[in-house]
């Protein structure tokens, strides 16, 4: 497989920020409605982008109740956010061997952007495509098609990785190969029905796909 860039999600792929998120919503849930959400209910806002989540719980208070999730989600960040494990190593021997690295998320880049300060990998990825970045978010291609024409890629030699659907709809959508990886918190199985090219079980296993 001649794969010379490689693009990333980043929550729940790169760096496991699940119960911040799980938190946050919780925090915004029980201040802006009357209504208990299970932990079950919650993970299915979990992947597409924050704005379009909380719309289905309150079209008309989603301004208010994404200042909420922001605020509790910026301050709390520190606290809950890890790489998954492999990552940070796989992360460097992919940049040690002339990879071209970028992250496509549908969270806000400056947010982005201190979840890979974090964990030390800010150096490592040659562009980040965050929501604000881009008019239509995930699944649309438009995310992965941009990264790919600022990184003057080829399409045909290149990979999206990802823990949700979007991730594989969006590189399925782009025209490139997509890799799901095992450790989605929505599950293997369900991630496995989008039909990926591959299924990473760890972050490693993609130096053993690419032979690295």
């Amino acid at each position: 497989m001649d794969i010379r860039t490689i693009l990333f999600d980043l929550d729940g792929t790169l760096i496991d920020t699940n119960e911040l998120i799980i938190a946050s919503f919780t925090h915004t849930l029980k201040k802006h409605s009357e209504t208990p959400y299970t932990r079950e209910q919650i993970l299915s806002f979990i992947g597409p982008p924050l704005y379009d989540s909380l719309a289905q719980v309150d079209p008309d208070n989603v301004e208010a109740m994404v200042a909420t999730y922001r605020e509790h989600n910026l301050s709390n960040h520190d606290k809950y956010v890890t790489a998954y494990p492999t990552v940070v190593d796989t992360i460097k021997t992919l940049k040690e061997n002339g990879y071209q690295l970028g992250i496509v998320t549908t969270k806000m880049r400056d947010t982005a952007l201190l979840g890979l300060k974090l964990t030390g990998m800010e150096d490592a990825f040659d562009i980040v495509i965050g929501l604000d970045d881009v008019t239509n978010a995930k699944p649309h291609p438009e995310p992965i098609i941009k990264a790919l024409t600022q990184l003057h890629a080829n399409p045909i030699n290149a990979i999206m990785v990802g823990d949700n659907y979007h991730d594989i709809e969006a590189g399925q959508n782009a025209g490139i190969k997509t890799a799901g990886v095992a450790w989605s918190i929505k599950g293997k199985e369900v991630l496995a029905s989008y039909k990926p090219d591959y299924m990473l079980e760890e972050m490693s296993d993609l130096l053993k796909i690419l032979e690295v």
